[in-house]
C-alpha cells in the first residue's frame, strides 16, 4: 500500500470502483451508504458533514448511493439505509444501521478507529 493519503476535510462522493480505490488510500473510512429517498439518510448527512470536519484529516469521510452503486451494498451485506460502515486499514471494523445523533455516532466511530 502507497503512503497514507491525508483524510479530506469533507465527504467524497464516490461510485463503486471510486469507493474500492479510497479505502486503499485512506487508514480510517467512514462509509455512509445512502439513497435519496432515504428520510434517514438526509438526517444524518450534515452530522457526517460536521465529524468529517471535526476528525481534520484523521479519518476519510465517503458517501456512496446505494441506488446508483449497488455493488458496494452487496459486497458488504448492506441490507437497509442509511448504513454506516467503519474500515480501519481496509478492513470493516463497524456497521451502524439506520440514524443516530452525533454523539453517539462519534463514540462509535472513537471506539473502532481507536482515537
Amino acid at each position: 500500500m502507497r503512503g497514507a493519503m491525508t483524510a479530506p476535510l469533507a465527504p467524497t462522493d464516490l461510485d463503486d470502483a471510486g469507493f474500492s480505490q479510497f479505502l486503499k488510500e485512506h487508514p480510517n473510512v467512514v462509509l455512509d451508504l445512502w439513497a435519496p429517498w432515504c428520510v434517514p439518510c438526509k438526517r444524518i448527512s450534515p452530522i457526517l458533514d460536521e465529524l468529517a470536519g471535526e476528525y481534520a484529516g484523521r479519518v476519510a469521510v465517503a458517501k456512496v448511493n446505494a441506488d446508483e452503486n449497488p455493488q458496494t451494498m452487496t459486497r458488504y451485506g448492506v441490507m437497509g439505509l442509511p448504513a454506516i460502515l467503519v474500515f480501519q486499514g481496509g478492513k470493516r471494523v463497524d456497521q451502524i444501521s439506520g440514524f443516530m445523533p452525533k454523539p453517539a455516532l462519534k463514540e462509535r466511530f472513537d471506539r473502532a478507529l481507536g482515537l
